[in-house]
């Protein structure tokens, strides 16, 4: 009898012993993970781990969803979107953007996956411009010129992030402060940067940011769409719209001569639903210095606070994505640079034109040319600019 006490009483403190375990690997998990709902709870935003830099700052992903079933996953790394799941006309999700599964390809030589652009998107002739008679000098990372923000853009710096909820959803709030001098640009520059994940598929964001001595500013995000799903098929079949009349063409080095030329009559007319692969390959000079589709459109002007700027329609999976905007352009480019060198997510390679860019913005090299709409940001104005991808299908 004793003897059977004795087991009973061993198996009751074992029990207890594995109960404490479990509720300190809960909270431990807990600890790794935070969720934050909506009032209605139809939106929300989990936090976790997703590695060190080489320098040792800690990046975390925060991954938004909706009831729908879609989910965006954005890292604190370049506030990179890693993953966008978006339905067919089926109503299945797939990720369609281009990326990585880890946070160490991100490091090396990449072509913006799905990034946070600044301080400038897009190039600047040369490296420099001026402000009040007085030339600065910037990062020359893409030949001669200036690409993107420079050597270490926004694209490759660690945001801070918080949580909001708002009317329309759970809110990402990103935030960054740009030193006075950092890749040669003039001011300490607040950034922030807000990802909205709405009920309808739709993903609003916002660019804000304020400085204390004149400098310019073109903020973008380089997310590449495959909406295909399959990240071993090209975009030649997707059917894209852009809602302009004009585009900037470029010199050699893709920058603007400061032209805007009609599309009409040109492979660069999208006024009506075109097959990406229909003239990507035409006989003409500003394709062929593309490489393919590597240009600015001049964006119609809309009624609308946030006028219509382009869509992409993939007809196998009948997805549709539309880009809104209150920018005058939007940089279309077909991944003419993508080689197969990259690994995708899937295990195989990112071949040439498997993604496509629509990067809404200021003009490129607007710095340097005065008949463009002016990037020039003084102190105790607020840039602000706002774009919406939504995803719907057909």
């Amino acid at each position: 009898m004793k003897t059977i006490q004795a087991s009973l009483l061993y198996f009751v403190f074992l029990a207890a012993l594995l109960n404490i375990g479990c509720k300190e690997n809960k909270k431990e998990n807990q600890s790794e993970t935070e969720m934050v709902k909506t009032e209605s709870e139809k939106n929300h935003i989990e936090k976790s781990a997703f590695g060190e830099t080489p320098d040792g700052q800690k990046v975390e992903k925060y991954t938004l969803s909706n009831d729908n079933g879609m989910e965006i996953d954005v890292i604190t790394y370049g506030g990179i979107i890693t993953r966008w799941t978006a339905p067919d006309k089926n109503g299945n999700y797939e990720d369609v953007v281009l990326g990585f599964n880890d946070l160490e390809s991100y490091f090396g030589d990449v072509p913006y996956f799905g990034a946070l652009i600044g301080r400038y998107g897009n190039r600047i002739a040369n490296g420099q411009f001026s402000l009040d008679g007085e030339t600065y000098t910037l990062a020359k990372n893409n030949g001669p010129n200036h690409l993107h923000g420079g050597v270490k853009g926004f694209d490759k710096a660690v945001w801070n992030a918080k949580t909001e909820n708002t009317d329309d959803g759970a809110s990402l709030v990103l935030t960054y402060t740009s030193a006075d001098g950092e890749e040669g640009y003039p001011g300490k520059l607040d950034v922030k940067v807000t990802y909205t994940l709405t009920g309808d598929d739709q993903l609003d964001i916002h660019y804000e940011a304020v400085t204390d001595k004149p400098t310019v500013v073109n903020l973008t995000q380089h997310s590449y769409f495959n909406l295909s799903g399959d990240f071993s098929q090209d975009i030649l079949n997707h059917e894209v719209t852009l809602n302009a009349s004009a585009y900037l063409p470029v010199d050699a080095g893709l920058i603007p001569t400061g032209e805007l030329r009609p599309v009409e009559g040109t492979p660069f007319d999208f006024t009506e639903p075109k097959a990406v692969g229909k003239e990507i390959n035409a006989d003409n000079e500003q394709i062929k210095r593309g490489g393919g589709y590597d240009h600015c459109w001049v964006l119609k002007e809309t009624e609308e606070n946030l006028g219509f700027a382009a869509s992409a329609y993939h007809p196998r999976t009948g997805r549709l994505l539309e880009v809104y905007t209150d920018e005058p352009g939007i940089q279309f480019y077909t991944g003419n640079f993508l080689d197969g060198s990259l690994t995708s997510k899937n295990g195989g390679t990112y071949g040439k034109r498997s993604g496509l860019c629509l990067e809404t913005q200021h003009y490129p090299d607007s710095p340097n040319q005065e008949t463009f709409p002016t990037t020039r940001l003084n102190p105790g104005d607020t840039y602000s600019s706002h774009t919406s991808f939504k995803f719907s299908t057909k």
